[in-house]
């Protein structure tokens, strides 16, 4: 799904709906993880190396509409990163690193772009030892079964950190904010993997902010 400007509009198929010209960025460079080669060897840092997965993997530029209807130059699509079964486990890492201040005990956000955050998050925490739940916001109430808007465990009384993959105006995880809060959870703050100008809005509620990347490291603007 894309969310509150912060992803680009997906054709059926998963092909990424922009204008002529829409290519990914190759950087040559020294030290090229290859698609599909495990990462996270610790040769550099998790954060280094994950920078490098990024660039090379999910950063498009060509025109681009976004779900709010701006017009954009480039995009980056951090499905390619998120749902990689070699990078992903590095995502959850740098993730957890970021928010190492933070304390929670509950991970998600609204779907979809907050699920494979939250669930890397959640592998790479057990991989470390730490127990750490994980949930999914729905964007709206099931109208069956047993009605629920936040799939997974109870949040109810629990500390959770909201997450989202990427976020321009932070519309989507301040709604999952809201579902958390209705819900009774206590929202210790908000996290995302690449930060797109959502700060101001998102902190200026009141939450804490946190950001593995900005996008001048992107080598973007």
């Amino acid at each position: 799904m894309a969310d509150s400007a912060d992803r680009g509009t997906y054709a059926p198929g998963g092909n990424l709906r922009a204008g002529p010209g829409i290519s990914v960025v190759r950087r040559p460079r020294r030290g090229r993880i290859p698609e599909g080669s495990p990462v996270g060897s610790g040769a550099v840092s998790d954060r280094e190396e994950l920078l490098s997965v990024i660039k090379e993997r999910a950063v498009v530029r060509g025109p681009v509409t976004l779900s709010s209807g701006q017009r954009a130059d480039w995009y980056v699509d951090l499905r390619r990163v998120l749902l990689d079964g070699s990078a992903a486990p590095l995502a959850g890492r740098v993730m957890l690193a970021t928010t190492a201040d933070l304390s929670f005990d509950a991970v998600g956000g609204l779907t979809l772009g907050a699920d494979p955050v939250a669930t890397a998050m959640m592998h790479a925490a057990a991989a470390q030892g730490r127990k750490l739940d994980a949930f999914v916001v729905r964007k709206t109430e099931k109208s069956h079964g047993l009605q629920r808007r936040i799939e997974g465990p109870d949040v109810a009384g629990r500390r959770v950190l909201a997450v989202e993959d990427t976020s321009t105006t932070g519309g989507s995880v301040l709604t999952a904010v809201a579902a958390l809060l209705e819900a009774g959870a206590d929202v210790v703050g908000v996290a995302v993997l690449v930060e797109r100008g959502a700060r101001e809005n998102i902190t200026g509620r009141g939450l804490k902010y946190r950001a593995a990347f900005e996008l001048p490291e992107l080598g973007l603007s």
